[in-house]
């Protein structure tokens, strides 16, 4: 058993997957890139879901203040 690990295989994955793409630059370049898309997606996505959930927060209340002072206002239909 190799006293490694995980790590160490990763890292000797990945040196093989840099040192296969050495002959061709234009694809690691465009792998590179795509990664860097990838993490970019993620945090731009998990930031707008924060902020979409403090809006649907702000309508919950608005409706909620909304029903409270038509309940407050309501009257009862004379017979």
């Amino acid at each position: 058993m190799n006293p490694g690990g995980v790590g160490e295989e990763a890292g000797k994955t990945a040196r093989g997957f840099i040192d296969a793409l050495k002959g061709n630059p234009g694809v690691l370049a465009l792998s590179l890139i795509n990664l860097a898309l990838l993490a970019f997606m993620f945090y731009v996505l998990h930031d707008s879901a924060k902020h979409r959930q403090a809006i649907v927060e702000k309508v919950f209340e608005n409706s909620a203040a909304i029903h409270l002072m038509l309940q407050q206002r309501s009257v009862v239909c004379p017979q």
